[in-house]
């Protein structure tokens, strides 16, 4: 048997706008594809009826023309958000924080190597100190990405001081980049949103934060957002980094999370593999998402 395809947002598309002209089944399917590639409710409408005032003023009836029309309002959206890292200061430091289960690990992992391609050499902060396992995880892609580690010198030591002699190595080594991985639960939010405050009071004595990722797994959707909401309220989140947007089917949870928090997408990770984060450009991304 052949393998099924996965569905995509741009091959939805493709059969939309190889039809002759533009009719109300054309509405209606796009507003299906929007929807199944989780561009939710709100940013559908706004998207549709976008494209609708254009095709009237440039009373066009071909769907090619609604085809490019799409893929440069989802890109302005898009650009309306610096996605630009800021990583200028040295150390740069980088607190990365999620929800456990979003692939935080592997991101600072594919992060280091992202880093490392660009000839930043790059720490990362084991301060996820409260599972073993996490610490273990943490080194294994650590080295995958090329970075080197500071580990908790014991089990349970306080996240903060675990920062603190992150940012001290930097500092003394000259290394460029500190990446903190931060604990995704506790056993109240409010204990973890404390000691995300207490590891930048920590860290900022020593040196300014320069960026604060919270990651988001694209497979969740909404209900990955509405999880994360207690970090964009109180963690001070400067940036989002969006994995797991293998084809382009969730594509969609892009804009709209951008729309929903006001907060610009800096990374997107599209696979597996060490070398599958990448900065984010609005441009790329909606030709890919369109076609």
């Amino acid at each position: 048997m052949a393998e099924r395809t996965p569905w995509s947002l741009s091959g939805a598309l493709r059969g939309m706008f190889q039809r002759p002209t533009i009719t109300d089944e054309t509405w209606d399917d796009l507003e299906t594809a929007l929807i199944g590639a989780d561009f939710g409710p709100d940013v559908t409408e706004a998207v549709i009826s976008e494209l609708r005032a254009n095709v009237e003023r440039f009373r066009t009836t071909d769907p090619r023309d609604l085809q490019r029309m799409l893929r440069e309002t989802i890109e302005e959206r898009l650009a309306k958000y610096d996605t630009t890292l800021r990583l200028t200061d040295r150390p740069a430091v980088v607190l990365v924080v999620g929800v456990n289960g979003v692939g935080k690990t592997t991101t600072i992992g594919k992060f280091a190597r992202f880093l490392g391609t660009y000839g930043r050499t790059v720490v990362v902060g084991a301060a996820d100190t409260f599972r073993a396992a996490a610490v273990d995880q943490l080194a294994t892609w650590a080295e995958r990405g090329g970075a080197q580690i500071v580990r908790p010198q014991q089990q349970g030591q306080d996240p903060a001081s675990v920062a603190y002699q992150t940012v001290e190595f930097a500092q003394r080594t000259g290394v460029e980049i500190v990446l903190i991985d931060t604990a995704g639960r506790l056993h109240t939010k409010g204990g973890l949103m404390d000691e995300l405050t207490k590891i930048r009071r920590v860290v900022e004595k020593q040196a300014p934060i320069a960026e604060v990722l919270l990651v988001l797994d694209a497979t969740t959707g909404q209900n990955g957002l509405s999880q994360a909401q207690a970090f964009i309220e109180h963690a001070g989140v400067t940036g989002l980094v969006v994995t797991k947007l293998d084809g382009s089917a969730k594509g969609g949870f892009v804009l709209a999370v951008q729309e929903q928090t006001g907060i610009p997408i800096k990374l997107v990770g599209q696979g597996e593999g060490i070398g599958d984060l990448t900065g984010f450009t609005p441009h790329v991304f909606a030709q890919k998402l369109v076609g």
